[in-house]
């Protein structure tokens, strides 16, 4: 092991170790911090509280030169770390967001970090490194609205053990291509899954899923409907394949029929939920006000 170098000492100033050797931010920590487990340092890094050259960072990887210098900075006053979307509500159980379009709810393949999860994750280690968020449902990529993850163990068993007992209404609201006739009406099919994952309406059977959605028009202008939908089942792409079905696919959603794209985006919004909370025991609702581009189409 490199032999470490020596602090600076100045007690006007915040802890300052010059790097004298080219290597990687967290080696260069775990050499400079004498007393600190590896964990402690990824605690530092995570809160935002070192910096190279003034600049903070969280890379662990982050490349060194000679003669750049790396600074702890103060924990003394608490840190705020912003979202890049609104928080409906928070408490010490639950945490509910209005999550924007085209922001995946949890990770894929193809994408570890830009998801809902992982900002959310990393808002809440800001404040406590040990705290910790767990998916409770999801939407869609291109889908915004009403979003809620549990913030302990407890809670979030008790959402997926009684679900639908917890769940009293999950409601959205989407612009379709054209006006459904008759103007309200349930919508109940099962539903199949292709190995691409592509959803689709089938007969009932061995891993077909029962669809249950209600829809009523609420306004109506040229070739365009707004629709408030509540669902009693919650299927992959229901509303969509549902919706197709019945002749009038969402606007923007060129995978399940649509011919349009007016918005650029998917018109489909998580507008309501509403819970018996499972700590509380209180009926709560959260709500996120629908896209004002989903009104302007109405005019």
């Amino acid at each position: 092991m490199k032999k470490p170098i020596r602090q600076r000492r100045d007690p006007s100033r915040e802890p300052s170790y010059p790097v004298g050797e080219e290597t990687t931010l967290l080696p260069f920590l775990l050499d400079n911090l004498k007393g600190k487990s590896r964990n402690n340092v990824k605690s530092l890094l995570t809160r935002r509280l070192v910096a190279v050259d003034g600049r903070p960072t969280t890379r662990y990887d982050t490349p060194l030169r000679p003669g750049q210098q790396v600074t702890i900075l103060s924990s003394s006053a608490p840190q705020r770390q912003r979202l890049p979307f609104p928080i409906l509500h928070e408490d010490a159980h639950l945490l509910v967001i209005n999550k924007p379009a085209g922001l995946l709810s949890i990770a894929t393949d193809s994408e570890k970090l830009r998801t809902a999860y992982h900002m959310v994750t990393d808002y809440v280690k800001a404040r406590d490194i040990d705290q910790r968020v767990f998916v409770l449902h999801r939407l869609d990529r291109d889908t915004s609205g009403v979003l809620m993850f549990a913030k302990d163990p407890e809670t979030k068993a008790a959402f997926q053990e009684r679900w639908n007992e917890i769940i009293l209404k999950r409601g959205y609201t989407a612009v379709a291509e054209g006006t459904p006739q008759p103007p309200q009406g349930r919508l109940h099919s099962y539903l199949l899954e292709t190995s691409t994952h592509l959803v689709y309406s089938g007969d009932p059977g061995p891993g077909a899923q029962e669809a249950i959605t209600n829809y009523a028009v609420t306004a109506s202008r040229g070739p365009y409907s707004l629709l408030d939908i509540s669902i009693e089942t919650g299927r992959k792409n229901q509303i969509r394949v549902q919706l197709k079905d019945l002749g009038h696919p969402i606007a923007g959603d060129k995978q399940y029929g649509a011919h349009t794209n007016p918005l650029g985006r998917l018109c489909l919004h998580a507008g309501e939920l509403s819970f018996r909370h499972p700590v509380t025991g209180r009926v709560t609702t959260f709500t996120a006000p629908t896209p004002r581009e989903f009104l302007k189409l109405m005019g």
